[in-house]
């Protein structure tokens, strides 16, 4: 890790106490692209936007897919103040980022919350395959 990967990090964990400060959960992410500059700043704002996937890391992933082109995006880190949970992760895969460098893993957080409860919905399937996969197939060719 370099210096600037430090005091970007910093700056996630700064975006992160705003965010808390705010009212909101205490997560904090930036980008920065290929020459070093800081090319957006983001908090989460889930609880006053009313929003449950106001995520920083989700909110700049979807900045980066419509603002960046593919060789850009590729080329930009993202610093965030938490690693990328699931949703985030998979914004994050189709924005087209190059990279990610967190401070606090998944694991770390976890000894800070309390635990998470089991999921509270069911899921079941798969169901009508031969239905379903008709206007998928062929479209990742």
């Amino acid at each position: 890790m370099t210096q600037d990967d430090e005091k970007f990090l910093r700056r996630a964990i700064e975006l992160a106490a705003t965010a808390r400060e705010g009212g909101n959960p205490p997560f904090g992410s930036l980008l920065v692209g290929p020459d070093g500059a800081v090319l957006a700043e983001e908090r989460n704002t889930s609880l006053t936007e009313s929003d449950i996937t106001a995520h920083p890391e989700l909110k700049l992933a979807r900045w980066a897919a419509r603002e960046l082109d593919p060789a850009t995006a590729a080329a930009t880190t993202m610093y965030t103040s938490c690693q990328p949970c699931g949703m985030c992760a998979g914004g994050i895969e189709r924005s087209g980022l190059g990279r990610v460098l967190f401070a606090l893993s998944t694991e770390q957080l976890g000894t800070l919350k309390p635990p998470a409860g089991p999921p509270s919905f069911r899921q079941e399937g798969p169901a009508l395959f031969d239905e379903a996969r008709v206007p998928i197939e062929g479209y990742y060719v």
